[in-house]
């Protein structure tokens, strides 16, 4: 393969910046910079191919086997001028037996090389783009292989269960021993129960990637923008007392104990004949419809101008005119009760995400559902065609090694590695 180079630190002047050369020529290629490259680490001046010199550098040398990319790599770590790093890039670019890394491209040498699974990759995707600990904690599990060890013991069971069936087929001249339906069914089972719980998480695995929703709702002049702007600790939203001002979707990112989450204040629900505040209403609707959860303001005998679903929060709004237990967003009243409310209920329900995170991993592990529901079938009705059987549990085996990166991804290998920069 050929030998790349890239810078694997954030453009821009910094302290330090490091590139990363990585392949086989590795050594040789960076030889050509200093008098001699170190076996481990070590201080050397760099030098271009004319003797100019060009900064002093710590070099460290990974040899095969034991670097990021499993290949041989050498780590330049300049002094971040943008000077220094352009001139060091530069000069390695002449080079001719170097070339330039592509997006993400040392990831994927990493996976090429055994060092990484593909699920690893998606977590160290998610573990780049980590904005709150949340995020940062769920991808580091599967970075960690927590997918790939949990993957693996599914692989093994659906192992015993087929060499069980090919067994009665590899002797079905003679008298099988014992009956290996029993524990061919409780083997599918045990691994479709498993299965389910974990496709069942990937729905707010996703969400907490992304960052939950949640939609402030209310008639005009309930105080939703005021109880923005007090969430957010801004003026984010424009509040008057003219019914109507907000006609559009305004959000807010926000950090509630680790959980990303998004704010939105919606255009206040009512009969009207204004066209733009209709629209607006109408966009009120649907985002609010497609939240995670909806906080419904209402003031004092005021029924929910939509339906309710099952943890929405209903408060009383303006509790600081009424005297109330509600919430109000000019004096604060209430406010961090409501804040440890939604992060209440969206802390239960990251509960149930396992270890997988993404789409393509609950749509593989409903394919492996599908096929070990028709092995349980036939099992159960006792008349069935072993050969068939070993099929349906050789495909479950498959589509739960696609979620490693074994078999059938290489049409979304593009896609995943082109999230990367350069330098990874």
């Amino acid at each position: 393969m050929d030998t790349i180079f890239a810078l694997a630190t954030a453009q821009g002047r910094a302290g330090v910046a490091v590139i990363r050369i990585s392949g086989d020529l590795a050594i040789a290629a960076a030889g050509r910079l200093m008098d001699s490259v170190p076996s481990g680490r070590g201080v050397r001046r760099l030098f271009d191919l004319v003797g100019v010199h060009l900064d002093e550098a710590l070099i460290l040398n990974f040899p095969s086997g034991r670097s990021f990319t499993g290949e041989p790599v050498i780590e330049l770590h300049l002094h971040g001028s943008l000077a220094v790093v352009a001139a060091v890039l530069r000069v390695l670019g002449d080079d001719p037996d170097l070339r330039m890394a592509e997006a993400g491209e040392f990831t994927r040498r990493a996976m090429e090389n055994g060092k990484l699974d593909l699920a690893q990759v998606e977590g160290l995707a998610d573990l780049i783009d980590a904005e709150t600990e949340g995020q940062r904690r769920q991808a580091l599990r599967v970075l960690d292989g927590a997918l790939g060890i949990l993957a693996e013991g599914w692989r093994a069971k659906l192992l015993r269960a087929a060499a069980l069936i090919e067994a009665t087929i590899d002797f079905a001249d003679e008298d099988v021993p014992f009956d290996v339906a029993p524990e061919v069914i409780e083997l599918v089972r045990s691994v479709r129960v498993s299965l389910e719980q974990e496709a069942a998480g990937v729905v707010f695995a996703e969400r907490l990637r992304h960052g939950f929703e949640v939609a402030i709702l209310g008639s005009p002049n309930v105080g939703k923008s005021t109880l923005l702007n007090r969430l957010a600790g801004r003026e984010a939203a424009i509040t008057s007392e003219i019914a109507g001002t907000t006609r559009d979707v305004i959000e807010v990112k926000m950090d509630l104990d680790g959980l990303p989450v998004t704010l939105l204040d919606t255009a206040g629900l009512r009969e009207t004949i204004d066209v733009v505040e209709s629209i607006g209403i109408e966009r009120a609707i649907s985002r609010a419809l497609s939240a995670d959860l909806r906080v419904v303001l209402l003031e004092t005998g005021e029924e929910s101008p939509i339906a309710l679903e099952n943890g929405d929060i209903v408060v009383e709004a303006k509790a600081d005119l009424n005297n109330g237990n509600g919430v109000s967003g000019v004096t604060g009243q209430g406010v961090d009760d409501l804040t440890a409310q939604i992060t209440g209920i969206l802390r239960h329900r990251v509960g149930t995400i396992g270890v997988a995170m993404r789409e393509r991993h609950r749509i593989a592990m409903l394919q492996a559902i599908d096929y070990l529901d028709s092995v349980h079938v036939a099992l159960e009705n006792g008349d069935f065609m072993e050969d068939l059987v070993a099929e349906d549990i050789r495909s479950a085996g498959r589509a739960i090694d696609s979620l490693l990166g074994r078999i059938d991804v290489e049409d979304i290998l593009g896609e995943i590695f082109s999230s990367f920069c350069i330098g990874k």
